[in-house]
């Protein structure tokens, strides 16, 4: 497991509203040295007479903006009575030196310099409890900006750089896979569909009891009572349940990664897409499901159903493990998509250098993709029992799809996985016939309407549109994004043991 350590396994860029922590220590080594330069009286030209050293030099060290020589920290030790080990001690020498300097790191956020405020000094003047007073509202800033978090700016900003950086990667994460492999064989798994009785088991070698409850907070997917051991879970509404595997084993999956509470949506999202890759490793394990794999790709048989029923997942889950593995361990680019049946798209991933339509911020959830693309095209046949297969060519180059459509309450979708044309002889599907011309971005392609239409209607038309609330709204407040705190608290006070 991957328990022993707390380090994300999506290494991203940190949280833009913390400064780093080299700036953060030397801050406080140098307010350590202005604690004791104080108490023995002493001002900075006279500790810098002391030590050969400027006063605008020792000032720079005292407010964290220059780190000392060695040789210099060692003469300033003996100067001012002390050792180098304690001016290099983690805590605050007092609470005045940590309120000083939990303001200086408060006002080197972004959040605050976003706010075009004047920087206040902790000077020696500037009374306590005004200091305690400008702290208090950094930190209510602090707080106000993480119940913000979930803005839809910033969720679409979050989530493009996370899908550039999987990208990066090949959508694979070989930690994750590990600990995932390590965790199914110790529950007995050797081949084909993960049982349930097999993650109920996974759930006890970590300490937890799986329940299945039907009043979990309509804001929850799963609770993890942490203090109890419990993982509570939905009823199953279909007879087998398989997608309660899926959701047991991520919630699972925060204990074997380690996760604390999110600090921002990235973080957030971060924790969401390793869980989810995390459950999908556990469904489909590597060893198994690339053999699996190997096996079709030398037979040219590679069939995204085929893949389903092996390890009885859906075909969604199926479709997406294939962008984990495919690249990785048989050396195929390709890209997947969900998109609805009026052409948003509302997942998607490609290393394989297909064009998805873009919003200002690099964001492809919520685009509408070309009508001309498998993935909307399928929706046009009468039988969709089957997969659709067809030849799109692009600007980008040619491109083979296989397609399946599927509906829920919201409406239809379709699941979409995609190669070049070069890859295709390696797939069941690959003599299809259907072949159709994409020439987007370009609007003539299939955005502007027919002109004699336009010419006669748009005078007369005024529709109304009916908005992506999914996509424009912000998510619930709280701890954890989209989540309502006093729902939950309120669950697991209903349910614990007494």
């Amino acid at each position: 497991m991957a328990t022993d350590s707390p380090r994300p396994v999506i290494d991203l860029p940190s949280d833009p509203r913390e400064p780093a922590a080299a700036g953060s220590q030397m801050l406080l080594l140098g307010r350590r040295i202005r604690h004791a330069r104080t108490e023995r009286g002493l001002t900075l030209d006279e500790l810098g007479q002391r030590v050969g050293s400027t006063a605008s030099q020792l000032s720079l060290v005292e407010n964290g903006r220059r780190e000392p020589r060695l040789s210099l920290l060692q003469s300033l030790a003996s100067a001012l009575g002390t050792t180098t080990t304690d001016l290099l001690d983690a805590a605050p020498p007092s609470r005045r030196a940590a309120l000083e300097i939990d303001l200086d790191r408060a006002q080197g956020t972004a959040t605050y310099a976003a706010l075009g405020l004047p920087t206040v000094r902790p000077a020696k003047n500037l009374p306590t409890e005004a200091l305690e007073a400008l702290v208090g509202l950094h930190r209510e800033l602090a707080r106000r900006a993480d119940a913000a978090i979930a803005t839809p700016e910033e969720a679409r900003r979050a989530t493009t750089a996370l899908r550039l950086w999987m990208r990066e990667r090949n959508n694979h994460l070989p930690e994750i896979e590990t600990a995932a492999e390590d965790l199914v064989r110790r529950a007995g798994y050797t081949t084909g569909a993960l049982t349930h009785s097999a993650v109920a088991s996974m759930a006890a070698d970590l300490g937890f009891t799986l329940i299945h409850v039907d009043d979990l907070p309509h804001s929850t997917r799963t609770v993890t009572d942490l203090a109890n051991g419990r993982i509570y879970l939905p009823p199953a509404s279909i007879p087998g349940g398989h997608g309660l595997r899926s959701l047991a084993l991520q919630a699972i999956a925060h204990r074997v990664l380690a996760h604390s509470t999110p600090r921002s949506y990235a973080d957030f999202l971060r924790q969401r897409v390793e869980i989810t890759y995390f459950a999908a490793a556990c469904l489909m394990p590597s060893t198994a499901a690339v053999a699996h794999l190997s096996a079709a790709k030398r037979r040219k048989e590679l069939a995204v159903e085929d893949f389903r029923d092996s390890f009885g997942v859906t075909h969604e889950a199926a479709a997406q493990r294939l962008t984990n593995l495919l690249t990785e361990h048989l050396d195929i680019r390709l890209h997947f998509l969900r998109v609805g049946d009026d052409g948003t798209l509302f997942k998607g991933y490609s290393n394989d250098a297909v064009r998805f339509p873009t919003d200002g911020t690099g964001a492809i959830e919520g685009q509408v993709v070309c009508r001309e693309w498998a993935a909307r095209s399928a929706f046009t046949r009468r039988d969709r029992a089957g997969e659709y297969y067809q030849y799109t060519d692009t600007p980008e180059g040619t491109f083979w799809c296989t397609t399946q459509t599927g509906s829920t309450s919201a409406g239809g979708f379709s699941i979409t996985v995609g190669v070049p044309f070069g890859a295709a002889k390696w797939f069941r599907g690959r003599d299809t016939t259907r072949r159709r011309e994409s020439r987007c971005p370009d609007p003539t392609c299939c955005r502007l309407p027919d002109p004699e239409l336009a010419a006669e209607w748009a005078p007369h038309a005024w529709p109304s549109a009916a908005v992506h609330a999914h996509v424009l709204s912000p998510l619930p407040t709280g701890a954890f994004p989209g989540v309502e705190d006093a729902e939950v608290y309120a669950f697991l006070d209903r349910h614990a043991p007494r």
